[in-house]
């Protein structure tokens, strides 16, 4: 619909300047936007305003001598007016709003896929949970928010890879073994000190009681710098399946999962380091490899290599993104906790010094989930008093609530999470009332099917017989999915999707209230079952893209 505007109001002012009406401007992209009040029609466009300001006529002019050359007999629309300083408003004719159900019918799946893309390569990376302990909430909303956005993006035209980054390497690894060993010679009644930057959690006593149950005290009398090292390589990949079925569950799969100490046993970190100091870019300072981010932007200089020898996590994690780069990517996206907040111009900064366009490396910074229950906060889980992990809040609640819940609200937001309203079977919880409209709908198909009710494809003349004002508005509604698709890709926000879907599910219960779908009119009848088939497939859509299943029965 937009398209078509556009292009009518191109072809207006194109018609204008060659009749010497308006004169020879450029005329930058044409925006559209939706009124916010019914009476100033289904689209509006400022472009007069922004034509009069470099031609120095008024833009009620502008805007006139544009309509004037406008195609007024389109099926298209049914109005064409100038508002206010100089706004151009469009209406929609019924027959042509009406349209978008064959549309649907005939795309299915497909229907609200765009263009925008334009099939570029884009990676996005998410989650990335250090695989020293189970996921908690917070790695749930980044999970949900990951998956969404790389499914709105995918319907939007873009070629999306999902990727996990798996920090198998460095401290936190050695902070995993020691507690873990910790936990163990304690089993054994042996006097150890726990370290105290230790994994203190109760999965750590777990794993060290399942080592005791498996191989009794036949690790007791290794060295403790071997045995650490032989813990870690056993169980950093049984952490790992953990969190894998974690996402599985949740529904949540990926293309890669990167390994970090694979960067440093193909030596791409060391080549990547060689890289910087060829280039000048990084350079030795009091026994330590310093990178000049400074040049970039950044406040100061960062350390690659510590006096000590050790690699910073910076080091690893440039020489990673090297490879993403020469990956071929068009376009880079990182989903990072907002405690990343420094990190950013640093990382943008390795980008430019290692030749890259900084603007391939997006990094959205995600706020924190708080849960609540009964209005009151809560933090700890009842059954170990520790931390609340992703499972027992997906045990509680299911994936779908889950999903949704933590969908509804901006990346950039804080997230209050109602553990009550998700578990309610009402109106009142969004995910709740947007399932039912599916599964009603089906419901409503299913009876049409039981009584013989004839569900062929309508006719044009048919469908005009949807004129009721809730029918006009709900197939109008529909006919918005391709923009909000755009929308929630362009501005990665899928959170957008949820305020859709509660618009689209509010309009069909109004519907329902308002306008029988099996009638004695078997034209009427075709032309509503037809309707709601489209409602139908466009909740499907959307549900799916947010990760969110569509029943048929609830």
């Amino acid at each position: 619909m937009r398209d078509l505007i556009i292009d009518l109001i191109k072809n207006a002012i194109d018609e204008a300047k060659k009749k010497g009406v308006i004169p020879e401007v450029v005329v930058e992209d044409i925006e559209l936007e939706r009124p916010r009040r019914r009476e100033h029609g289904d689209l509006a466009t400022n472009i007069a305003l922004l034509v009069a300001s470099k031609t120095g006529k008024s833009p009620r002019e502008v805007a006139g001598a544009i309509v004037g050359f406008m195609d007024k007999e389109s099926r298209l629309l049914t109005d064409i007016e100038v508002a206010g300083p100089g706004f151009i408003n469009f209406r929609f004719s019924p027959r042509f709003t009406r349209s978008v159900l064959f549309e649907i019918q005939r795309k299915g799946a497909d229907f609200g896929r765009s263009s925008v893309g334009k099939n570029r390569r884009v990676q996005i990376e998410f989650v990335s949970a250090n695989p020293v302990g189970p996921l908690h909430v917070g790695h749930g909303r980044w999970a949900a928010f990951g998956d969404a956005l790389a499914n709105v993006m995918s319907h939007a035209g873009y070629r999306v890879e999902r990727e996990f980054y798996i920090n198998d390497y460095g401290s936190q690894m050695k902070k995993f073994g020691r507690s873990i060993y910790a936990r163990y010679m304690e089993l054994l009644g042996k006097d150890v000190v726990f370290p105290a930057d230790g994994y203190a959690g109760e999965y750590i006593r777990e794993i060290a009681k399942r080592i005791l149950s498996e191989r009794g005290e036949s690790f007791a009398g290794l060295d403790e710098k071997e045995l650490v090292e032989k813990i870690i390589e056993m169980e950093y990949p049984v952490m790992l399946e953990s969190i894998k079925k974690t996402l599985n569950r949740m529904g949540v799969s990926f293309d890669v999962w990167f390994s970090e100490r694979e960067l440093y046993l193909r030596g791409e970190v060391e080549k990547t380091l060689k890289l910087l100091e060829d280039k000048g870019e990084a350079y030795w300072r009091d026994g330590a490899l310093w990178l000049r981010t400074t040049t970039y932007g950044d406040e100061k200089d960062r350390v690659l290599i510590r006096s000590n020898g050790e690699p910073t996590y910076f080091a690893s994690d440039i020489a990673y993104h090297r490879d993403k780069m020469e990956r071929g990517f068009d376009l880079v996206i990182n989903i990072w906790g907002a405690d990343h907040h420094g990190y950013v111009p640093r990382m943008k900064a390795a980008m430019q010094a290692m030749g890259y366009d900084p603007s391939r490396l997006e990094v959205i910074l995600g706020q924190l989930v708080k849960l609540y229950r009964g209005g009151e906060p809560v933090t700890m889980s009842k059954r170990t008093g520790e931390i609340i992990t992703l499972d027992e809040l997906l045990d509680e609640v299911g994936v779908d609530a889950s999903r949704y819940f933590f969908l509804q609200r901006s990346s950039d937001s804080h997230l209050d999470f109602d553990i009550d309203l998700a578990k309610k079977e009402s109106p009142e919880n969004p995910v709740f009332y947007v399932q039912y409209a599916h599964a009603r709908i089906s419901s409503i198909l299913r009876y049409a099917k039981e009584i013989g009710a004839d569900d062929s494809t309508p006719t044009e003349d048919d469908l005009d017989l949807l004129r009721e004002e809730v029918e006009i508005d709900l197939i109008k509604k529909l006919g918005e999915l391709e923009e909000v698709v755009e929308f929630c890709a362009e501005k990665r926000a899928p959170h957008r999707l949820t305020g859709y879907a509660e618009d689209l599910a509010s309009l069909f219960h109004g519907f329902y209230r308002d306008c029988r779908v099996i009638t004695d009119d078997a034209a009427l009848t075709r032309a509503r079952i037809f309707a709601v088939k489209g409602v139908r497939q466009v909740i499907r859509i959307v549900l799916g893209m947010l990760g969110v299943s569509a029943p048929d029965e609830m």
